[in-house]
Parts: C-alpha cells; structure tokens; sequence
C-alpha cells in the first residue's frame, strides 16, 4: 500500500494547532492514524494536508517491509529544514517502528520530540503536554481504545475500518509482528458493537473489520460468555444500515465452521476473502512456523467455496525464503494454479531484524528475483480471469468519490473491485446495482441498471 497522508478535517478554526499526519502501511495504521487525529482533536490540534502548515508532524510507521526504519530516517531527513525554521513544531514518530527502535530514533535523529508505539497512542495527548515520557513504547494493562477520545460525531465516507483485535500469537519465522503489537488482545463485543453503530449512525454503509489475526478474534459478550469470529459478523449483520461487512487479515488455522457458515447465511457478509498461505511447500510452511499443510489449506478452501460458491479468495505469498529450493517454489505453482486466485500479493522474502528466520541463509537474489517473477506472472494471469469473468456480471456497488471524468463516479464492488461508471445523478454513499462491461488492468467499467 502506498504512503498516505491522512485527509484534511474541519479547518475552519483558523486559530487551532495543525496535525499533518502521515501514515505507512496497512489498513490498522491508517484506522489507528484516525483515531490519534481524534485524541488530538481534543488537544485543539486539526488535520492539514501541508505539513509546511503544521505544529505538529506524526509519521505514523510500519514495520512488516524491508527498509522500514531507512524510509522514516529519510523522511526524518527531510524534516531537519523545517525543524531549523521553525523551533517550536513537534516531530513524533508513531507505529511498529517507533516500537521497534524506540530510544534509537531520537538517538539517530534528534529532531523527534516524542516517539510512541501501537498500543500506547492513547496516551499521545499526554506526552505533547509534557505530562509523559517523550519515548512511550510500553505494552500498557489498560485497553487503549477505552482510553480514547469517542468518535467524533461529524459524518464518515461510505466505508470505514474498525479494529477488533490486535497482535499475533502464531510467531511466524519472517514475522515482526509478535513483537511490535504484541500479543493477541481481543476488544469486548459492546465495545465493538458500540462503535459499529456510531459508524453506520455517521453514513458508514461498509465496515472493514481488522486485526493482525481477526479471525481469531474471541471477545467477551456482554453475557460474560466468550464469542467466536463468527457469532460477531452475525450481530454486526443485524445492525440496521450495516449494508457490507468485511475483514482481513486472516490465518487458515482460525477458520472455524461458524465462520464459514457465516460466509453462507450473512448477506452483509462479503464474497471476498483474503487468506494468506505464503508458500505452498510443506517443507518451507513447516520453517515458516505456519502451522498448517498445503493440503490442509486446500482442503479448507474447498470447505469455504461449499459454503460460498461465489466468493473470490486472495493471498500472500514470500518467495526465497531460506532453505526454498526450485522444487519448493514448483509446490507453490501448483497450489496457486489449483486454487486459482483472484488476486494476490506476493513479495521476495526480507529478513527483519528479532525474528527467528533473520539469521538463516538467504536464498541468491537472482533466483528469488526469477521465482518471484514466475509467481507474479501467474498470479496476474489469475487476477485478469478473474476480472474478465466479471464482465456481464450486475454486481452491487458502494460509490466512494468522483472520478477523474465529469460526470464519472468510482465505488468498490462485492469483490473489492474499483468500478468506474458514467453516473452523474450518483451520490457519495450510494449501494447501486451496476451491470460490468469491461475490464481495465487493476479496475472495472459498468453501467447502472435501470
């Protein structure tokens, strides 16, 4: 995903402190980039898209990828000018890098006032105030979310994320999450509920819920009773203007029946599923720590189309991870070609610093270079069938902004689709049925139906 800046809110108050906001990573980063603008709502500050404007910069960062920490030193960097003009303007670092580098980043670069990580960022407000250690990268006992300002009761775009739960305990060999967000906390139901109504009460038509490993989500009812996944996405679905409920990212090995059921009998529930397997080589998932078979993976999509035969599955895949050998990566062929993908996204495998597989072998560039390649081919020959396949198609479609051409609107499809359409009397917010009649690269074009 790539660099965004979080939007501009309510700026009429030419007297309030400005918030530039930029945020790396994954969906979880932007949601919690959100919800620090709200904290610092409270403090007076607004959102600018100028970050020559501001008061205060937060990069708010990511660790999954290679190079993380050089790409915030670099935009650190790039901050040192504006720091020497202006004094007074507060640099902070947010995120799983601030949480991985802690003490090393203003260290390395003392322009940064303040660094905090993922799990404390309620506590923001606080370390402006001078009422706080300027370097917070502590796993804190109180829910930070309870801690948090409410949302803010101003209306939201048509589509919304909304964290049910964080960290990982699964301690995937190439995976630095375990040890930047934790372990795995689930956020109780009315807590979850709560906020889903405000969304879907503020215009939201589509939540996205999300979690390092969302499927295993087990919050506490308010009966004092654990729930599953899956019984949440049914009380999510009876909420009145909850039109789309979607979730990612997902492990196989938490894919419980009540789940895939619910993929069955939720309407709201979309035909879209993204489940990473990242190799389809026993030997490589056994190094990889995954917990789970190529063959249990199959067998278990298998399960999921009998109770969806619509629905579109999605991947991750790492190629060259050390110890992979051609026969390997000939496993992994296969398995793309067996499930068929919509689409998927596949990267070469990058050691991070902390995790077990960072001191192994790495397998030569060129060759991951030539399997990635390999796989991406395929993968992209899957990603235009699939979108090929679409074509004739009368798909809903929830309409988000304004497209480039006048009079043209885009909106995502049941399969997370961008879809272009010739609609000038369609409003922001709008859930249409649109007949698909062609296929672009990374979109679709249709037509509404009368």
């Amino acid at each position: 995903m790539t660099d965004q800046a979080i939007k501009t809110a309510d700026t009429s108050d030419r007297a309030a402190k400005k918030l530039f906001i930029k945020t790396y990573g994954c969906q979880m980063n932007v949601y919690d980039s959100q919800r620090m603008a709200e904290a610092m709502a409270v403090e007076g500050y607004v959102l600018t898209e100028d970050q020559n404007d501001a008061d205060m910069v937060l990069l708010n960062t990511c660790h999954i990828r290679e190079k993380a920490a050089e790409k915030l030193y670099s935009d650190l960097g790039r901050l040192k000018p504006l720091k020497a003009e202006r004094p007074d303007l507060k640099i902070g670092v947010a995120g799983c890098v601030a949480q991985a580098e802690g003490e090393e980043i203003t260290r390395r670069m003392p322009v940064v006032d303040l660094v905090v990580g993922p799990q404390a960022y309620h506590r923001l407000p606080a370390m402006v105030r001078g009422e706080a250690p300027n370097i917070v990268t502590d796993f804190p006992e109180e829910d930070k979310f309870e801690h948090l300002p409410e949302r803010r009761a101003t209306r939201r775009a048509p589509a919304a994320f909304l964290t049910v739960q964080e960290g990982c305990d699964k301690f995937c060999a190439f995976c630095v999450v375990p040890y930047t967000r934790g372990a795995e906390v689930s956020r109780p139901v009315e807590r979850i509920m709560r906020e889903a109504r405000d969304l879907v009460a503020r215009g939201v038509r589509e939540i996205t819920l999300l979690g390092q490993n969302v499927n295993g989500w087990h919050g506490v009812g308010e009966d004092g009773r654990e729930w599953g996944f899956g019984r949440l996405i049914r009380a999510l679905g009876d909420i009145d203007g909850m039109d789309r409920i979607r979730y990612t990212t997902s492990h196989p090995n938490d894919m419980a029946d009540d789940l895939i059921s619910a993929h069955r009998d939720v309407p709201q529930l979309m035909p879209y599923l993204h489940l990473p397997v990242q190799s389809g080589s026993d030997r490589i998932l056994k190094a990889m720590n995954r917990k789970h078979t190529a063959e249990q993976y199959l067998r278990l999509i298998d399960r999921i189309r009998n109770a969806r035969p619509d629905i579109m599955l999605t991947s991750d895949f790492i190629v060259g991870f050390p110890g992979e050998t051609d026969a390997d990566h000939q496993d992994t062929l296969r398995l793309v070609a067996e499930v068929n993908f919509g689409t998927a996204f596949s990267f070469k495998y990058s050691p991070r610093p902390g995790t077990p597989a960072y001191d192994r072998p790495e397998v030569d560039s060129k060759v991951a270079d030539d399997r990635l390649q390999e796989l991406q081919a395929l993968l992209t020959k899957q990603q235009r069938a699939a979108q090929e396949g679409m074509i004739g198609r009368t798909l809903g479609v929830l309409f988000e902004k304004a497209g480039r051409i006048e009079g043209q609107m885009v909106g995502k499809s049941d399969y997370l689709h961008s879809v272009f359409v010739e609609a000038p009397n369609v409003q922001i917010g709008d859930l249409v049925q649109v007949r698909i009649i062609g296929s672009a690269r990374n979109s679709l074009h249709g037509e509404l139906v009368a």
